[in-house]
């Protein structure tokens, strides 16, 4: 087994990372998602992320909620509120559209690294998926094709779900903007899901896996003080905010010591703090801004 810095070698490493969480979750008896696919696209290399980084099997709850609460806002956008695309930007292991009972009219997108993407066909090449699957190999930094994708897909599609699961915290804030104006240019693109962490959740993390993800090329940037209100000049709008602790709360994986302080601490921290602590790391639904939206 190579060293801790060794687990994760380029950014597309933490994809194996998050899907062996999402399989050590499918195999709990009161797993909240069943990912049949998840250790065999995690492989060694996630295996070995989890079991060498630092507190890597304490931090498994965060990314199970996320999933699941993604989950649920994904079946609620495409089989009552009227999405017939998806757009799943930096995909990387996730197997929602074989797991989930998704309509079978829908059309998924996904795009992600080359590596990647074959590395998934490879292992999914033998599964049939829920719905309608493509998949585009393309670094999003390529901005000439992914505007192109953009209107390609804008063109053929009524009403377009973007999920960026695990995608903005690696960009920087230049970048986080210019994608966001690239989604907000085609009519059809709705909703954009996203999880959005805060500087203090940033500077939380630097403390535990900072130099681990700095070594591999993957360090975390992207967490603005002014929250989703960093998205409105850009075209979006927060239209739904999920706190990352109540949904854990609900869901039943609040999973960390001293939890019941963390609640003693939001019921008696005054209004304007409370609310800074439920935004401390999220999942949110934007909607577009623009009129012709």
């Amino acid at each position: 087994m190579s060293s801790v810095s060794g687990a994760i070698q380029h950014v597309s490493d933490t994809a194996r990372w998050v899907a062996l969480y999402r399989a050590l979750e499918s195999e709990r008896p009161d797993a909240l998602f069943r990912d049949p696919y998840a250790r065999r696209l995690a492989g060694e290399r996630g295996e070995q992320a989890v079991a060498t980084i630092p507190r890597a099997r304490e931090w498994a709850w965060p990314m199970v909620v996320r999933t699941a609460v993604m989950d649920e806002l994904i079946l609620r956008a495409t089989r009552r509120d009227g999405a017939d695309a998806v757009l799943n930007l930096a995909a990387g292991l996730d197997a929602r559209p074989y797991r989930l009972a998704l309509p079978p009219s829908l059309r998924w997108v996904e795009v992600d690294f080359p590596d990647v993407i074959a590395y998934k066909e490879e292992v999914l090449g033998g599964e049939r998926p829920a719905c309608a699957l493509e998949r585009v190999p393309l670094d999003l930094t390529d901005l000439e094709r992914r505007r192109a994708l953009f209107a390609g897909l804008g063109a053929r599609a009524r009403r377009v779900l973007v999920v960026s699961e695990g995608l903005l915290i690696y960009l920087t804030r230049d970048q986080v903007a210019a994608l966001a104006e690239d989604l907000a240019a085609p009519p059809p693109f709705r909703r954009w899901l996203i999880d959005l962490a805060s500087p203090a959740l940033l500077r939380r993390i630097a403390k535990t896996w900072g130099a681990t993800l700095a070594a591999g090329g993957a360090p975390f940037r992207f967490a603005p003080e002014e929250g989703t209100r960093f998205f409105e000049p850009h075209g979006w709008r927060e239209a739904e905010f999920r706190s990352m602790w109540e949904e854990a709360r609900r869901l039943g994986r609040a999973e960390v010591r001293l939890a019941w302080l963390w609640d003693l601490l939001m019921r008696l921290a005054p209004r304007s703090r409370r609310e800074r602590m439920r935004r401390f790391s999220g999942i949110v639904l934007l909607e577009r801004r623009r009129a012709n939206g």
